[in-house]
């Protein structure tokens, strides 16, 4: 991998590697509920993700293009 090169100037905003923390934290708060609710109803609908899930409190605030002439390190 020492030639492999990213395709397109694409960033994040802030220095977080991964989102994994946090897409772990609340998938496992959603099975936790969705467990919860199955033992005591178990006909009921389940609630939906978005409610356990804000895309804005994530670490990562997003990604953005490198819009300058030389983009920085593009190796991957």
């Amino acid at each position: 991998m020492s030639r492999s090169r990213r395709k397109t100037p694409i960033f994040g905003y802030t220095t977080a590697d991964s989102e994994a923390f946090d897409k772990k934290k609340w998938h496992r708060a959603f099975r936790r509920a969705v467990n919860k609710s199955l033992q005591v109803d178990p006909e009921r609908e389940p609630d939906h993700i978005k409610q356990f899930f804000n895309p804005w409190d994530m670490h990562k605030d997003g990604k953005g293009w490198w819009h300058y002439d030389e983009p920085p390190n593009m190796r991957k």
